[in-house]
This record gives structure tokens, C-alpha cells and sequence, in this order.
């Protein structure tokens, strides 16, 4: 199937190359997948001699929603903090910036790797808030502050995948079993925190209602114009765009077969849009080939401290499932909704759905995902280089 979608996009390629559109091809991309400055950061995040500045290469890799990188830090001898750029959000999809601390949460857990194996004691300070929906302050705000010492080097797995951990979009193989011990190990990622806790799906009965619910979900939350018109100001259609903004999400990083992504890149907007809008039940096959759904709950989903936690939890889990040659995708729209009857003012459905599917009430689940073996490898996202991230 996929050889077949490959030949009919390469053919469609072949007649717009006959017909004067190889300038096209060239202006967006096609031939220039994961390269130009929006990739470099990847190749570069490992320099040495740079002291603590080389731990926020490391930090800018990890995952943040819709590629936002709401992110800036402040570099000390001897200190980073780390602030939110409040003007970096997903706007009516994330209504109360919870889903913007979760991606601050990831930087810190990539920091933190960094720290350690750089020969660094790290100590991170993570600073209480509550997160109400107001509109935020326009100035940077202060989120984390980690102090830095001297300490031995600390190698790990999961610093040394940073590089290859990516949002994989793909479909996964569903007959390829996990690991052995993967689940239990997943399930220990939590085990030093008190307010936060991870919950691992396997069953068939279990993945086909997530899915369901996920997808769902997914179809009421962009049936809203202003979620989608939020959503979409992050796409990059554009080569140029990718290269100017170095954020957002890429025609090469959704998930689209090489043929799928050339022909998308030829083709106008209007008709990608066409095309997503006819697409039925295309996100709930996808969903149904993971053989393994998370659930990262807290205590408090709008306590900005538990947010940051559980952000790092996730870069975590990811970057151990990248280190056992394995992927993952966020798929977290039932929680998107919890935000979105809330801030709505409807009734809270799926909070009390996502109660329903833990069968424990102290908890609050604030973010979704699924692993396993993907068909295809994930793709770098673009990503802002350090100097327009450092204050």
C-alpha cells in the first residue's frame, strides 16, 4: 500500500516537473527534507566548552504543543531560569496554558538530563501558580529555576536520545509486541513523585475505548472555529515559513507517506484543506494501531507545579521509548475537551469520562499518549536556535 501511494505521488511529481515545477518542488522543500536552519539545532545541541549554555541546546529539543516552544531562559554562571513566553500558546485549544506549562516541563526534563551528564549537580526550584485561563501578562514569567554546582558526570539512555526523540505521527504496527519489561519500566517513571502518576493501557477492550474517545474528541474540539483557527496559525505550509518561524507543525512531520508528503507540498492550501475535511475515521485508524496508551494524571491539573511535572514525566517516557527504538505521539484531546467544556461553560463530561477510565477520583488525568513500533521513522520538527531563546 504504501509502495503503490509512493509511485502515484512520485508520478504526480513526474508530470509537475514535465510541466515547469521543478522551481516549485525546490521552493518548498521537496528536495531539502530535515535541512536548512530550522534543523541545525539538532545537529549542534551537543557542544562542548559552552557551560551552561549547552545545557539549553539540550533543553530546546524537547516536545512542546504544536511545536510552540513557549520557552526562554536566562543563563548564569552558576543558575538557568526558565520562563514561559505567554504570547507562545495554542490560544482556545489550550484555554487555560495547561498544555504550555506541560511543553516548559519537557525543556526542564531535557535541562536536567543535560545538567547531569555535562557534570553538573542540578537543583530545580519549580515555582507554585495556579492557572486560571485570565489573559496572561504580556512580559515573560518565571516558571523553574535551576541552580548548578559541580558534580560528576552522569551518562544516561535518555540524554543521549534527546537527539533522536521525535513526535512520530505515523501509524504503528499493532502485531509487533512491547518489550518484555517496557510497561513495568514505563510504570516506575513516576514512582519518586507524589503528585503525579502515569497509568498504562495494553488490553484490546481497554485501546479500542481510548481511541474512540480520543477521536471523538478530537472531531468536537475542531468542529470549534476558533480551536481550529488557533490550531492552525502553528502550521507551517510554507518551506519559507519553516525556515523563517523555526516552529509549528510541518508538512514533513505529520505523519504522511514520502509520495503523501511531496504531493502535499505541490498542491494549494485550499486543497490540503479539502482533502483533512474528507479524511473520516483517517485519526481513529491511526489510533487504533498503538498496542499501548498512557495516561500522565495529578493531584491538580491546573496547578502550574504539577503541570511542569508532568511535562517532564512525558519527555521522560518519551525519550526512554526513543532509547529502546521505539515511538510515541501526545493524543490528547479528551483532555483538551476537560479545557474546553470548562472554559465553555458546559457541562463536564469528560472529566467525569476520564474519571470513569482510571476508577480513581484523587487523580486527574492531564495528558494522553501512545507508543509502540512506528511503520515509518518520526521526522525532526524545526526548532529556534539558543540565541533567540536566551534573555
Amino acid at each position: 500500500m504504501e509502495r503503490r501511494a509512493f509511485l502515484r505521488g512520485a508520478g504526480i511529481v513526474t508530470v509537475l516537473v514535465a510541466g515547469g515545477g521543478v522551481w516549485r518542488a525546490w521552493d518548498q522543500g521537496v528536495f531539502s527534507v530535515g535541512q536548512g536552519p530550522a534543523y541545525e539545532p539538532w545537529e549542534n545541541w551537543h557542544s562542548a566548552n559552552d557551560g551552561p549554555l549547552g545545557l539549553v541546546r539540550a533543553a530546546i529539543l524537547a516536545a512542546s504543543p504544536h511545536n510552540t516552544q513557549p520557552w526562554l531562559f536566562k543563563v548564569a554562571s552558576s543558575s538557568i531560569e526558565l520562563y514561559v513566553d505567554t504570547a507562545r500558546n495554542t490560544g482556545a485549544l489550550d484555554p487555560f496554558l495547561r498544555e504550555q506549562r506541560i511543553g516548559l516541563g519537557c525543556a526542564l526534563e531535557n535541562l536536567m538530563l543535560a545538567a547531569g551528564a555535562n557534570g553538573y549537580q542540578a537543583t530545580p526550584t519549580l515555582i507554585p501558580g495556579k492557572l486560571t485561563g485570565t489573559i496572561p501578562a504580556p512580559q515573560p514569567q518565571l516558571v523553574a529555576r535551576v541552580e548548578l554546582t559541580a558534580g560528576p558526570p552522569q551518562q544516561s539512555e535518555l540524554y543521549d536520545a534527546i537527539p533522536r526523540r521525535h513526535t512520530n505521527r505515523n501509524p504503528y504496527d499493532p502485531n509487533k509486541s512491547l518489550p518484555g519489561d517496557f510497561v513495568e519500566k514505563m510504570r516506575a517513571v513516576t514512582s519518586a513523585e507524589l503528585d503525579v502518576r502515569i497509568f498504562l493501557f495494553t488490553d484490546e477492550k481497554g485501546r479500542k475505548k481510548i481511541a474512540g474517545m480520543v477521536s471523538q474528541a478530537n472531531d468536537v474540539l475542531y468542529g470549534d472555529s476558533a480551536v481550529e483557527q488557533a490550531s492552525e496559525q502553528w502550521i507551517r505550509f510554507k518551506w519559507k515559513s519553516v525556515q523563517s518561524y523555526r516552529d509549528g507543525l510541518t508538512l514533513d512531520a505529520v505523519g504522511l507517506s514520502p509520495g503523501q508528503a511531496v504531493v502535499a507540498k505541490m498542491v494549494p492550501v485550499s486543497v490540503l484543506r479539502r482533502l483533512a475535511a474528507g479524511a473520516r475515521n483517517a485519526y481513529l485508524n491511526l489510533l487504533l494501531t498503538a498496542p499501548v496508551f498512557g495516561l500522565i494524571a495529578v493531584r491538580d491539573r491546573y496547578d502550574q507545579e504539577q503541570s511542569l511535572r508532568a511535562g517532564r514525566i512525558w519527555q521522560r517516557a518519551h525519550l526512554m521509548a526513543t532509547a529502546r527504538g521505539m515511538a510515541g505521539r501526545p493524543a490528547n484531546e479528551a483532555v483538551e475537551m476537560v479545557d474546553h467544556e470548562g472554559s465553555t461553560g458546559q457541562e463536564a463530561r469528560h472529566a467525569a469520562l476520564l474519571a470513569e477510565l482510571i476508577g480513581d477520583t484523587a487523580w486527574q488525568p492531564t495528558f494522553m499518549f501512545y507508543m509502540g513500533y512506528a511503520v515509518r521513522p518520526g521526522l525532526a520538527s524545526p526548532r529556534r536556535p539558543v540565541e533567540r531563546v536566551v534573555r
